[in-house]
């Protein structure tokens, strides 16, 4: 039985495919006493390359595959081992997982794809007694255990033929890796140098179109120096020759400047007599602007007084002209009355011609009446007569008038207490004179 529950992984491998002598067991007794723990020693070969799902098995002596263990414990692996070096390992088996019966067992290594890579001496479980054991086999064991030492020792010496080939390899492999490394460092030195170079070359193209540039500009700023120097010579000859023209010049008024210091000596004469009397005339300018100062002073004061009587005047034609809006409201106001008294004058015109039209035919009838039957007429004619005559009153006067007093006289007697302005044709009231002045004066401010 296995003390774990996890199965450990086994094949159907033959013992033909099988390598014992990659895990060499070691100190293994030729019987071990039951109830009591086992310490199983093996070696590690540098054949062999331990891995987690390797495990140490307890088979019964002619087994056929790794399916028929009776025990199993898991391998430790190797702490710090090295390739090159054999690692010497060790299990425990607990008492309580060992076989009960005397027949044979051995060790098996077993790796995590279930093939074998190590078998051990075949031991029993039995006391121990002081008398030598002798161990019989048949003829057919012993021949199966020659053979099996006989291919234990073939593979032995084909894994010390593969193994001295190997490391004949494993050296021709370590010089052409250093070769090749050699050869990957030249390369990379080479690539170095390479992009180094590349780099140098694209800096000197630049520079070389960076000189191509400037020398371009060298010589459009050469061009441009012949063209200044041309200007200038030409600059130099226009200067010379007004330099010479200068010169000349310079000479005719050196000649006019002693000609004017002659005139001058002649006019300092005159100049000083012109000197007394200019001052003789500033005296008297001066007396002329004092008198002028205190002549403005007064005017000044005068034209003080000048704006306060202004001021006093404005402030009169402002009274002025607010009690010429209150006239001009009150004559507005009177103009209107006047208006609607001389429409009810016009329609009492109208009215007494009506009247005047009726009593008329009356007037006619009753003549025709008294010629046809009343020898002394009618009684009623006077007062018919009487009635008809009707009244007229001035509304500016209350002067009374008789009817048949003519319109345009009535009116010619009520334009005769108004005033008309000339220039707007806006009538006043005679009894309001000074508001009509004032009309007036308002005129010939506009």
């Amino acid at each position: 039985m296995d003390e774990t529950s996890d199965e450990p992984p086994t094949s159907a491998v033959l013992l033909d495919n099988c390598h014992f002598s990659q895990v060499v067991f070691n100190n293994v007794e030729k019987f071990y006493v039951p109830g009591g723990d086992i310490t199983c020693y093996y070696t590690l070969t540098n054949n062999i390359a331990p891995r987690g799902k390797d495990w140490v098995g307890i088979f019964r002596v002619g087994w056929k595959t790794t399916r028929e263990y009776y025990t199993f414990m898991w391998a430790p692996l190797p702490s710090g081992a090295s390739d090159h070096l054999t690692v010497q390992q060790q299990i425990h088996f607990k008492a309580y997982y060992l076989p009960k019966d005397d027949e044979y067992y051995q060790f098996c290594y077993v790796d995590q794809d279930g093939v074998v890579r190590g078998a051990s001496v075949p031991f029993q479980f039995r006391a121990e007694t002081e008398d030598d054991i002798l161990v019989v086999t048949t003829q057919g064991e012993v021949e199966e255990i020659e053979l099996q030492n006989k291919n234990l020792l073939k593979e032995n010496e084909e894994l010390k033929e593969s193994c001295a080939s190997l490391q004949k390899q494993n050296t021709d492999l370590q010089e052409q890796l250093k070769k090749s490394q050699e050869l990957q460092n030249s390369f990379e030195s080479l690539k170095s140098n390479t992009e180094k170079v590349e780099q140098e070359l694209n800096s000197l193209k630049e520079e070389n179109k960076h000189l191509k540039e400037l020398a371009k500009c060298e010589e459009a700023k050469l061009h441009q120096l012949k063209e200044q120097i041309q200007k200038v010579t030409s600059e130099k000859e226009h200067l010379e020759t007004r330099l010479k023209t200068a010169l000349d010049r310079m000479d005719q008024l050196q000649s006019q400047v002693l000609n004017y210091e002659k005139e001058v000596a002649r006019l300092d004469h005159n100049k000083t007599e012109q000197l007394e009397s200019l001052k003789e005339e500033n005296r008297q300018l001066c007396i002329t602007v004092a008198e002028q100062r205190e002549d403005k002073e007064k005017l000044e004061r005068v034209l003080e007084n000048l704006k306060g009587s202004e001021a006093n005047l404005s402030h009169l034609l402002q009274n002025e002209q607010h009690q010429k809006r209150d006239l001009m409201k009150e004559l507005e106001d009177k103009k209107h009355l006047f208006e609607i008294l001389q429409a009810k004058n016009n329609e009492t015109d109208k009215e007494n011609q009506e009247l005047r039209k009726e009593n008329d035919d009356l007037l006619r009838r009753l003549s025709q009446n008294a010629v046809g039957g009343l020898v002394f007429g009618n009684p009623y004619y006077g007062e018919v007569a009487w009635h008809s005559v009707s009244i007229r009153k001035c509304p500016m006067c209350d002067e009374v008038f008789p009817e048949d007093i003519s319109t345009s006289d009535f009116e010619a007697h009520v334009h005769s207490h108004l005033l008309e302005c000339p220039l707007c044709n806006e009538t006043f009231e005679k009894t309001n004179l000074q508001v009509f002045d004032d009309h007036i004066y308002c005129h010939n401010l506009e």
